[in-house]
């Protein structure tokens, strides 16, 4: 692990970690099944930014994914099974031949942060509960930057506030804001 510098605000840290890391963009071939979905929502968001792009892909909604969904989602059971029933699909972005988003060029993501997916915009946050979290992603550096959730907010100009209303808006787009 890298030593953790002193935080401060660094707009270029995605950049910094798609020209040097495995970053939050990529995914082995044996877990792309893992990728987080796109709702329709959002990918309408995407392919308005980048019409001209064939960047959606559809995977199989395995038992590790579904399994993987309700150990994020502990509260959701039903409207996972709902939503992504098994045996069925459900949409992500496409990777390339070696695993990385389409949308990621060495500058970083291409996609304007407007039309990013909930989850891209979130990442390397989690909301637990009224706990905020954090993923612990070798290949992230944000992750390798700081030991702390605040450090992490600081070094990329986010607070907690703002993490909490993206969860929001990732559970409105999939639907798991509703009652069931």
């Amino acid at each position: 692990m890298t030593t953790p510098i002193s935080t401060k605000t660094d707009p270029t840290v995605c950049e910094r970690c798609a020209q040097k890391y495995h970053t939050c963009c990529h995914a082995e071939p044996q877990d792309v099944e893992l990728c987080f979905p796109l709702s329709d929502s959002e990918w309408e968001k995407v392919k308005a930014a980048v019409p001209d792009m064939d960047g959606e892909n559809f995977v199989a909604n395995t038992p590790e994914f579904i399994k993987t969904l309700k150990r994020l989602f502990p509260h959701d059971g039903k409207k996972i099974d709902a939503q992504f029933p098994a045996n069925e699909t459900h949409r992500v972005l496409r990777s390339n031949e070696k695993g990385y988003c389409v949308y990621l060029t060495e500058q970083g993501c291409m996609l304007p942060r407007e039309a990013r997916p909930w989850f891209c915009l979130l990442f390397p946050f989690w909301v637990r509960g009224k706990e905020l979290t954090m993923f612990t992603a070798q290949g992230c550096l944000v992750c390798r930057e700081t030991d702390t959730v605040e450090d992490s907010l600081e070094l990329l100009g986010m607070d907690k506030s703002q993490v909490r209303e993206l969860f929001a808006l990732l559970r409105s787009a999939w639907g798991f804001d509703k009652d069931e």
